[in-house]
């Protein structure tokens, strides 16, 4: 599996240098230029916005929480984000990695666990809304080509992938435990002796509908905040596609993405997809690798402070000899 992530990686080098020269370097930096560095800074502040939406769909989830414990729940999402973008890490391994930042911050293993697949479930869900609404402009509002019919057929393909996907997990979470059982196991301390506590959590945070209703959503908002995001970059650098369409190429692009996940940080990948979508809705390519790599340098100012005070957390716990709380350990609560 590592070698094929290294050559996947590799592979996804290449791929965006090659985009990079054939699309023209000068014409991006030209772009690029447009945007400035207040501009660049507003992004930056954008996208800690996200993060606050998304931790806010995770702290959704979690019983007896108080309004201040959200701060909890957006670090976590920030390291588990920062460490999936810029840690040579599977997506699974960021997971955990978000997992064990709140805990770190005294929530206690099956609720961290626990809502963390909750969480991921309905960003899924979510996310398959936002890819399903992107193929509806997709096939209403761009005129019909090989390109256009290739990128329908796949995108549909991929949902219904997804979907049948998310149905399984569903039906893996509220059964026995099974397989969220066994991955408990690996990566929680002791999970093994407490994978009950983590079926306990999973049933109580399913037996609230409302609290799932809250997180489906606010991960609705994330992802339209996703699209937001690159409207805003697009229009810093004089562009003018119109909302819409820039909703339909990050909907297209989050579903390209998530088909392309042994690709480390998606490289080349993203870069690829900005650079062949933007055209079909009146970006040029310039200006769409250009918000590739402004997302790109936004990931690394906000995600390598936060990686470090997540390491410094870590080391923390470390030399105080405390150990990062047990499943089933019910003292440290949020």
């Amino acid at each position: 599996m590592r070698i094929a992530v290294a050559i996947a990686a590799f592979a996804g080098l290449v791929l965006a240098g090659y985009f990079l020269v054939h699309v023209g370097l000068a014409a991006i930096l030209s772009a690029l230029a447009m945007a400035g560095w207040g501009g660049f800074g507003f992004l930056c502040l954008s996208g800690l916005g996200l993060f606050v939406v998304l931790g806010s769909a995770w702290f959704a989830l979690v019983p007896g929480q108080t309004l201040s414990d959200v701060w909890t729940f957006v670090w976590g999402r920030a390291v588990r984000d920062s460490a999936g973008e810029l840690l040579p890490f599977s997506q699974v391994a960021a997971i955990v990695v978000g997992a064990r930042a709140v805990m770190l911050r005294g929530v206690d293993g099956a609720n961290a666990f626990a809502s963390t697949v909750a969480d991921i479930t309905m960003e899924l869900l979510a996310q398959i809304v936002f890819v399903a609404m992107g193929l509806v402009i997709l096939t209403t509002r761009v005129p019909a080509s090989h390109a256009s019919a290739t990128l329908v057929k796949v995108t549909s393909v991929s949902l219904l992938a997804a979907s049948v996907g998310a149905a399984l997990f569903l039906v893996v979470q509220r059964g026995r435990l099974g397989l969220v059982g066994r991955i408990a196991a690996r990566v929680l301390p002791r999970a093994a002796a407490h994978a009950s506590a983590v079926r306990m959590a999973l049933a109580e945070i399913y037996a609230a509908p409302l609290r799932l209703l809250s997180s489906f959503s606010l991960h609705a908002l994330s992802w339209m905040g996703t699209a937001l995001w690159s409207w805003l970059a697009i229009r810093l650098m004089g562009g003018h596609a119109g909302f819409v369409a820039i909703f339909a190429v990050e909907a297209l692009l989050a579903a390209i993405r998530s088909a392309a996940f042994l690709v480390p940080n998606a490289i080349g990948v993203q870069e690829a997809a900005y650079a062949l979508l933007g055209p079909l809705f009146g970006v040029a390519p310039p200006m769409a690798l250009a918000v590739s790599l402004l997302r790109r340098a936004r990931d690394i100012v906000l995600g390598v402070p936060l990686l470090l005070a997540w390491q410094l957390a870590e080391g923390g716990n470390a030399l105080s000899g405390n150990a990062i709380p047990a499943l089933g350990d019910d003292r440290n609560h949020v």
